[in-house]
Formats: structure tokens, sequence, C-alpha cells
């Protein structure tokens, strides 16, 4: 039976489980920039995430919270992790991605999220499947 899925998300279709069902998009100059700084820890909980296009790197400088970064290539594959990036540091330069989606820290270990992993993003539309 097909489940109504959320309308932005992040799903790794790898491990068949969600990294984000409230996803937000920053692609502009300024939202890239911005990120998170503003947002409340308490705002950003389980299953938000923001994705960065295009990104090569993240930084939490201003941030109150640790986060997750999620290191995607052109075709949305993991190409680099890192975990709980507490406030006010630079994460590493990846120049082979293309984006990164900044999750709650911990995502990527209780999804059990690894290199190679696919991930599906749907920012623009409604649609029904079923995964499982």
């Amino acid at each position: 039976m097909s489940a109504p899925v959320p309308y932005k998300y992040a799903f790794n279709r790898t491990r068949c489980q969600y990294l984000a069902t409230e996803l937000e998009v920053a692609q502009t100059h300024w939202t890239r920039l911005c990120g998170l700084i503003t947002t409340d820890p308490q705002a950003f909980r389980k299953g938000c995430g923001l994705w960065i296009v295009p990104c090569h790197g993240v930084h939490t400088l201003a941030m109150r919270f640790p986060i997750d970064a999620v290191y995607l290539d052109a075709n949305r594959v993991v190409v680099h992790l890192e975990e709980n990036i507490r406030p006010w540091r630079i994460a590493p330069v990846r120049m082979h991605a293309t984006s990164v989606l900044e999750l709650p820290g911990n995502t990527v270990h209780a999804t059990g999220t690894i290199l190679g992993d696919e991930i599906e993003i749907a920012v623009d539309h409604t649609r029904t499947a079923n995964h499982g």
C-alpha cells in the first residue's frame, strides 16, 4: 500500500531511512551564508534538515547547537560525513561535494548513514511511495 511521504524530505535509499522529513533548501548566496545561524535549537529537532546547494563545506559559526553534515556529490551519493559538529567550528571543504545536508546532531549515527549511500531528495512536489 502506498503511503503519503513528506512534501520536502531527504531519504537514504540505501538504508531505507529518512534523514529529514522537514527539509528546507538554501540555494541563494544569502541563504547559504546564513544557513542555520538564526535557528532556535528547539526548532531544529529530529526530522529537520537544511540542504545547501551548491556547497563544498559548512561552518557552525554563531550557531547554538551541534549538527551532522552529509556531503553529497552530483548524483546525491554520500562522499563525506561530519558528525556532531559543535558550534563555532569549520568543517572540512570537499571539492567533490556539490551539496551538503545539515541535520540535527546524531542523525547520521541514528540512521546508519555511511559513505556511498544514495540519498533521495524531494523539495518541490508531493508524491506517494512505499519506503517500507
